[in-house]
This record gives structure tokens, C-alpha cells and sequence, in this order.
């Protein structure tokens, strides 16, 4: 018998431009889910977002620095192409984990353990 063991994920999921207000929210909710003890990995999924500034970015980077001093993985998925050219043009591409999807995301939070005990 294989014995799973899924992480305790949380998923945000922000909709249209992340820019002054809509940023500060979204930074409050980043670092909010990045505090609770029990959440191993954040996945931000941005299918939803039609624009960031500045603001949007250092929000994003900002929770991955947190994310890295807890030890917890933050990520993207569902990256807008209009996003992806903002994060290439920065290089933050190379510094965040994107993913295409969230399925994909999920797929690498599965770690298999060693098979459990067998009793006769």
C-alpha cells in the first residue's frame, strides 16, 4: 500500500487589475494565508487578472520572500500572455514557479512515502 500525502495548499484567485487598492488587498491576503502555520504551498492563480503595475508585482514578490523565509513554496499558474510578457520583461519569470494550470501545480505538491506496515 502507497500512502499519499497532498500538502496543505491555498489558493487565491484575483480578478482584474492588481494595482494601488487592489494590490495592498491582495498583498493583506498574500501574507493573511502565508501566516497560518498549517499551509505548506500558495498558489496564486492570476486566469482572472487583466492588469498589474508595480504595485501587483512587489505584492507578488514581497509574499515570495515570505514564503521563502517560512519555508513554504508560493507560486503562479494560469499566467494571462499579456502578464507572462510583464513578467519576461522583468526577469521575474525566472524567479517565480509558473505553472499552466493549477492541475499542473497539484501534480508536483504529490510526494509518495514509503509503503506502509503490512500486517498479516
Amino acid at each position: 500500500m502507497l500512502l499519499i500525502d497532498y500538502p496543505k495548499i491555498a489558493v487565491i484567485r484575483p480578478q482584474g487589475s492588481l494595482s494601488g487598492s487592489k494590490a495592498l488587498e491582495l498583498d493583506k491576503d498574500l501574507r493573511t494565508a502565508l501566516a497560518k502555520d498549517e499551509l505548506s504551498a500558495l498558489l496564486l492563480d492570476l486566469q482572472s487578472v487583466e492588469s498589474l503595475d508595480c504595485s501587483g508585482l512587489m505584492a507578488m514578490v514581497s509574499a515570495l520572500k515570505l514564503a521563502q523565509t517560512k519555508r513554504k513554496r508560493f507560486s503562479l499558474c494560469c499566467v494571462p500572455p499579456s502578464l507572462r510578457m510583464i513578467f519576461e520583461l522583468t526577469q521575474l519569470d525566472t524567479v517565480f514557479e509558473i505553472f499552466d494550470c493549477e492541475a499542473e501545480f497539484e501534480a508536483t505538491c504529490e510526494s509518495v512515502k514509503e509503503p506502509a506496515l503490512a500486517y498479516a
